[in-house]
């Protein structure tokens, strides 16, 4: 093996190492995700998302009126990788609803499209906002 294919070798195993080491346990984000019914691990926070899959997270739990605690993985490199790593799951944001990872914006999205995300939500005791919304008018009949 030569010298610069070598370093290269230790390069990529300090980077790992690095990551490793860098990232929170998966104790910590187990205590994390259980301290609210509903969890979202985010660039940005609620107010000002820094992604638009962040954003259209917030949008939804916002329709259902959802409290929720979240977590800026942009402020903490060591909470984002530990995130994924815990998750098993490459992307931000992340969703866990009563400790329970249910995934990323497409999930999210397509749980909120097909009515399941009322059910998830109900199932840990909140009721979905859009429950209580008047229904929308009824388009005339031609």
């Amino acid at each position: 093996m030569s010298l610069i294919s070598h370093s290269r070798a230790l390069l990529r195993l300090g980077g790992s190492l690095a990551r490793y080491n860098s990232s929170k346990s998966a104790e910590e984000i187990k205590k994390l995700v259980t301290n609210n019914k509903v969890v979202v691990f985010m660039k940005g926070v609620p107010e000002q998302p820094q992604c638009g899959f962040s954003n259209a997270v917030v949008q939804v739990l916002r329709m259902h009126a959802v409290p929720y605690e979240a977590h800026n993985v942009l402020a903490d490199e060591a909470l984002r990788q530990g995130v994924k790593d815990y998750s098993n799951w490459p992307t931000i944001p992340q969703v866990y609803i009563n400790g329970e990872f249910v995934g990323g914006c497409d999930i999210v999205l397509q749980l909120h499209q097909s009515g399941d995300l009322i059910e998830e939500l109900e199932k840990v005791g909140i009721r979905s906002a859009l429950l209580d919304a008047p229904p929308p008018p009824k388009q005339p009949q031609k």
